[in-house]
């Protein structure tokens, strides 16, 4: 058999590029897709390898047409997608009371539609050939909902859902659904959320990571590879039977039961 193939979203950096790191070495083919045509042609780079495949694709995640741009370069270039790795940068930072019905299209496109609209393009020929892995990196805010989050909070517990109903569906014919609850890693967003934070209460950037690490009960924020391992597992043919699950890697930070 052919190496089996994944398609990472938000590739680039952060938890999409430690993903498609871990899926590299494990042995499969790489569709890489995000917004920056150069970052991808650099992660590219760094992923290529002798027996290797990666290709790339632009795409925005916030576009209707993503899902089909996309979609369609994987079934070019591969014939296939085995793994399809859900993942997209965040919304805007705001509190519920600052939500817009704009605001909120924008948000359901983003984190709700697209992942949706790819997955079930890409779900027919998983189900034909009785194997396949989609996995969505979601965020902590579907647990415990985070106040200054509330785009994110709303798009993503609907894609949990959705995810959740699907995995039930397909369960018999050897494709899982799972998601992925990160909590605070040490990633471009998170950089992103902690500066806006700061700027809020009138602090600096340090602040407000001492102040997070202090709330989280292994006492520092994690790393990518930390989150990507749980990807890697999760992909592979020895997690055939979990499916339908929201699994934390968060330090012990959500104080909620699963």
């Amino acid at each position: 058999m052919s190496a089996r193939v994944a398609v990472v979203g938000g590739a680039t950096s952060g938890l999409g590029a430690a993903s498609a790191r871990v899926l590299a070495d494990s042995g499969h083919d790489l569709l890489l897709w995000s917004r920056d045509a150069g970052r991808l042609a650099a992660a590219a780079e760094q992923l290529a390898a002798p027996g290797r495949t990666v290709r790339t694709v632009v795409a925005d995640a916030g576009d209707p047409d993503a899902a089909a741009v996309v979609a369609e370069a994987a079934l070019d270039a591969f014939g296939r997608v085995d793994v399809l790795v859900l993942n997209a940068g965040g919304p805007p930072v705001a509190r519920a009371d600052e939500v817009t019905a704009d605001g909120l299209r924008a948000a359901f496109q983003l984190l709700a539609v697209t992942p949706v609209d790819l997955t079930t393009r890409l779900l027919p020929g998983m189900r034909e050939r009785g194997f396949g892995r989609v996995l969505a990196v979601l965020s902590s805010g579907v647990r415990e909902p985070i106040d200054t989050l509330a785009y994110s909070n709303t798009g993503r517990s609907a894609l949990v859902a959705w995810l959740k109903t699907l995995a039930r569906t397909v369960a018999a014919e050897g494709v899982t659904v799972n998601g992925v609850v990160p909590g605070r890693i040490a990633t471009p967003r998170v950089a992103s959320l902690d500066a806006s934070a700061a700027e809020r209460q009138g602090t600096d950037v340090e602040d407000v990571r001492r102040r997070s690490e202090a709330a989280i009960p292994a006492g520092r924020y994690g790393r990518p590879e930390e989150l990507a391992a749980l990807v890697g597992f999760l992909a592979s043919d020895v997690a055939g039977y979990i499916t339908g699950t929201t699994t934390a890697v968060d330090g012990g930070a959500l104080r909620g039961l699963p």
